[in-house]
């Protein structure tokens, strides 16, 4: 499984005017549709009020995560693949690299 983040901007019209209620129904909706994708959720980061998202999630390829958003008619700017990087993933990383 590869890591991918996916955009969402009511600026772009990928993202809708939405009650924090009736975004937690859409959430358990496209959950369901990532799993028969084969995708998984492993966080969202919303702004609500900005009308902004980004979705990080597992999956095969990008194009699991476009049918995934497909099956519940969620828009998207991009998706992305990505891979973590932090101070700590650096560290191990560079002993790796040591003969």
């Amino acid at each position: 499984m590869r890591l991918f983040i996916d955009v969402h901007d009511k600026k772009n019209k990928t993202f809708p005017e939405i009650s924090r209620e009736d975004f937690e129904k859409f959430l358990g909706e496209f959950d369901k549709s990532c799993g028969q994708n084969g995708v998984v959720i492993v966080r969202s980061h919303v702004n609500l009020h900005d009308g902004r998202a980004f979705c990080l999630t597992m999956a095969p390829n990008a194009e699991a995560v476009r049918c995934a958003h497909d099956g519940v008619g969620f828009g998207f700017d991009s998706i992305t693949e990505v891979e973590t990087a932090s101070p700590n993933d650096a560290f191990f990383q560079r002993g790796k690299r040591r003969p």
